[in-house]
């Protein structure tokens, strides 16, 4: 990937009259607003433009437009969107309000590398391999990858990470429908709806040959307590079954409101007459129903998969089968799709498939349709997406309360980098959270990532974003570190104070050093806005809003107003100023909060000032 230009530390440091050169940077995210960009906006339209009420389209005909060249009928200004398979019209209508839109159905690979060095976004089902490969033929362009769909196996998180491109999926809008699904090849099993079907059409009427099992009393065994797997046990608890599930990471509280008991692998493997798969396919999840697993189980169970085909191994599966280990599976996905026409699986007669239905119902694919295309959009606009697959993924709820702390994290990282003298040799950044909230109940996930965003962004050579902040810190050799601080009293907010804090390095403003030999500064949230309370040893309250300057002072009289005067003469704009001290007529640090960035000269006139003994300028 080609990387972007490099951006430095916003930060001009003064021991008296040293003035090296103002230096740029990106600016910081109003704190009004949660804005997240994946990637510097080459669109100012994507960073204004709003969703209005979505309008009717017809189904798209695929893309006749050039690998070489745009969507036809391009908006300049407007993001891209490549939809790489189909994708409900509801969904596109909402897409192309925002972006233009190219359809291009059935790419070969070949043709899906040559075509994304032009796109923002990538929206794909579960046909379309989006490798390492695509991420680099981007160019860097690339910023959100859509999967239409729940499981993201055909996705290379890794790389996407690595690219800062974040991953987004379509976790609820399909999980009636798979779990529907579940329940009609259950059904369709026990009964052996399938073959009797055929074999009437056959001509043949074979009652005693399709005698099926009752469902009521027998035991259900869901291997992967999710969404899906919690709406098949409502469904099969109707039915009169005994369920019980295997999920290391589910809540016991939620499935004993189901009426579902949680219990170990082997009970479930060695306990259950059905045998319900719903768990995504990873490392750990590959080919995990194999022979040792099937030899655990009840002679005559039946297995039921609507999630991900490489769960099973299907070799061992046919010779479960065949031995009568296993009396009958119902399957809607296969370890490669679609499977040779010689599939032995598919052959059996005692399997029941269907050519991955799960989600396949009309109100599904409209509902996934703008369930992706809404997070797509949200995701290019910088927004946090709360199905974001490779980033902290945070309920609406709590990321409505955390909104402005998240905007203090990531200003909080920026300013204490910019303290270290030379911004790098960082190697150990430990952030304290204080609140009157159990740690179960404060999750700091979203506030670490942004902390190390605005750690890591002014100083490193790639643009670092939410998704890829803590691979960037590992590949630097920065540890971050997490304290929480339980406070007495209400837990009316989720936070009172952020406090980050790095260790072994040189300040550029000495004043930031604490008494215990870190750079340290803390903020607080009052009344929405980020503040910052604390640098070093002072207390401080200034808005951190546009730009500020830090002064190290004798404590004397006239010294706000000797800054002051220099920067109105200059005509800088003082926003507010706050005055910290140790004790009275000793040393102070002044935090000046300014709405322009001062000249070169500016800052020689205020190094100028007798009493001042260092100052720093910091742009947030």
């Amino acid at each position: 990937m080609a990387a972007p230009s490099q951006t430095t530390a916003a930060a001009t440091t003064h021991h008296r009259a040293l003035l090296p050169s103002p230096r740029g940077t990106r600016a910081a995210a109003a704190p009004s607003a949660v804005r997240l960009p994946l990637r510097a906006q080459p669109h100012a339209h994507a960073q204004r433009a709003r969703l209005s009420a979505p309008v009717a389209a017809a189904a798209p005909a695929a893309s006749t437009a050039s690998p070489e060249s745009p969507a036809a009928g391009a908006v300049a200004g407007k993001p891209t969107v490549l939809v790489a398979e189909k994708l409900g019209a509801a969904g596109l209508a909402l897409l192309r309000e925002f972006a233009n839109v190219d359809c291009s159905y059935g790419l070969s690979p070949e043709d899906l590398r040559a075509k994304i060095s032009l796109c923002d976004a990538l929206i794909v089902r579960s046909g379309t391999k989006v490798g390492r490969d695509v991420f680099e033929a981007s160019g860097g362009r690339l910023r959100v990858v859509g999967r239409a769909g729940v499981g993201i196996d055909n996705v290379d998180l890794a790389a996407a990470t690595e690219h800062g491109c974040l991953v987004v999926n379509a976790p609820t809008a399909n999980t009636v429908a798979a779990a529907e699904h579940g329940i009609a090849l259950l059904t369709a099993m026990a009964r052996n709806i399938a073959q009797a079907d055929a074999s009437l059409k056959a001509g043949q009427w074979q009652r005693n040959k399709y005698v099926g099992v009752s469902l009521v009393g027998k035991t259900l065994a869901i291997l992967g307590f999710g969404k899906v797997g919690s709406e098949v046990a409502r469904r099969a608890k109707g039915l009169g079954m005994h369920v019980i599930a295997h999920d290391p990471y589910a809540s016991a509280d939620r499935a004993r409101a189901i009426g579902v008991e949680l219990v170990s692998m082997e009970e479930a493997m060695t306990t259950a007459d059905f045998i319900s798969l719903h768990m995504p396919l990873t490392p750990a999840t590959n080919k995990m129903l194999n022979d040792e697993a099937f030899a655990k189980m009840k002679k005559g169970v039946r297995i039921i998969n609507v999630a991900r085909g490489g769960v099973i191994d299907e070799e061992a599966l046919v010779r479960a089968l065949d031995s009568g280990i296993v009396a009958q599976a119902a399957l809607d996905v296969f370890t490669k799709e679609p499977p040779a026409p010689d599939n032995k699986l598919v052959l059996h007669e005692n399997v029941t498939v269907t050519p991955h239905l799960g989600a396949s119902t009309v109100e599904a694919q409209e509902g996934v349709a703008i369930e992706i295309a809404e997070a797509v959009i949200g995701a290019l606009k910088g927004e946090l997406a709360a199905s974001a697959v490779n980033a902290p993924m945070v309920p609406a709820e709590v990321l409505s309360e955390l909104a402005p702390f998240v905007v203090l994290a990531e200003k909080l990282g920026r300013l204490a980098v910019q303290l270290v003298a030379g911004g790098g040799g960082i190697k150990s950044v430990k952030v304290t959270y204080a609140s009157a909230r159990a740690p179960d109940d404060l999750d700091t996930r979203l506030l670490r990532a942004m902390i190390t965003k605005g750690l890591i962004e002014p100083i490193s050579s790639v643009f670092v974003n939410l998704v890829n902040a803590d691979f960037t810190a590992k590949q630097r050799g920065v540890r971050i570190t997490e304290e929480r601080i339980l406070l007495d009293g209400s837990p009316e907010t989720p936070i009172d104070y952020i406090q980050v804090q790095i260790a072994n390095v040189e300040s550029k403003f000495p004043s930031a050093i604490s008494e215990s030999g870190e750079i340290t500064v803390e903020g607080r949230v009052k009344d929405g806005v980020p503040h910052l309370t604390k640098v070093g040893a002072f207390q401080v309250d200034v808005s951190l809003e546009g730009s500020l300057i830090l002064c190290r002072q004798v404590d004397q009289p006239g010294m706000i107003g000797s800054v002051g005067s220099v920067l109105g003469e200059e005509n800088v704009n003082v926003s507010f100023m706050s005055v910290g001290r140790i004790a009275p007529r000793k040393h102070a640090v002044m935090a000046i909060g300014v709405d322009e960035e001062p000249s070169k000269a500016t800052l020689t006139k205020i190094g100028e000032i007798p009493a001042i003994e260092e100052f720093v300028f910091l742009k947030l």
